[in-house]
């Protein structure tokens, strides 16, 4: 099993995603096209794409210039019948790819939040692994519009649009469920300003937000990590 990592922010971690891939034994290239790499000009040779999170919004082609390129690669990849995972930014660019509006600062959320499955996400095959309500990370200003065709897994009363399918197995995910402990803790460190600004006393109160949440976060996360990787396996049988 071989997967493109598409990476848009320095040092991205993979978090739960990691975990649930490598007790797949799965082969993870990795491209980082906001450095200037090329991105691949096929879906040749690989069985999933993940598309991860960056301080881009998914209009910002003007400073990115790869953003059409990798919606229309994340489409490439669906079209084909191979798995796609987007989160946060890789969501919201799903959901262009496939014919969504992008919502460019309207839904801002940061932290822990609960996030309920709608009908279609508790018979989903990755969301059947998880409650029906759970909380999870999340850091955006940014939202879309569902594409046309989408399954409408996921909601809340921040932003209506938490989760969709597209197809067999493209996934927009808009929270981090990639994001266990660990990860929020390598964010706190690097990114404690930004944090504070998102949210005023959030750090303040970490320890209890990292008890309280945290912990089922992560187990949430990782059960919806290792469903989606399920689904890469079941699309090459």
């Amino acid at each position: 099993m071989r997967i493109l990592i598409v990476e848009n922010l320095r040092d991205t971690s993979l978090g739960q995603v990691e975990v649930a891939l490598t007790e797949a034994d799965a082969e993870q290239v990795w491209s980082r096209p906001w450095n200037g790499e090329a991105l691949p000009a096929t879906t040749e040779g690989f069985d999933g794409l993940v598309v991860l999170g960056g301080e881009q919004n998914a209009l910002d082609d003007e400073l990115h210039p790869y953003l059409p390129q990798l919606a229309s690669l994340m489409k490439r990849f669906g079209d084909e019948d191979k798995a796609v995972l987007g989160i946060c930014l890789g969501s919201q660019l799903l959901a262009r790819a496939h014919g969504g509006t992008n919502l460019i600062g309207q839904h801002r959320e940061f932290g822990w939040h609960r996030v309920i499955l709608t009908d279609a996400g508790k018979a989903d095959p990755v969301f059947a692994a998880v409650d029906g309500e759970f909380p999870i990370f999340e850091w955006h200003s940014d939202s879309f519009t569902l594409p046309e065709g989408a399954a409408h897994l996921a909601t809340n009363g921040a932003a209506a649009n938490q989760c969709f399918r597209i197809g067999r197995a493209s996934y927009g995910m808009q929270f981090h469920f990639e994001a266990n402990r660990a990860v929020v803790e390598a964010w706190k460190r690097d990114f404690e300003a930004t944090m504070e600004r998102m949210r005023p006393g959030w750090l303040a109160d970490y320890e209890s937000h990292a008890t309280n949440d945290g912990i089922p976060a992560d187990a949430a996360g990782l059960a919806i990590a290792r469903a989606w990787v399920g689904r890469i396996s079941a699309g090459r049988a």
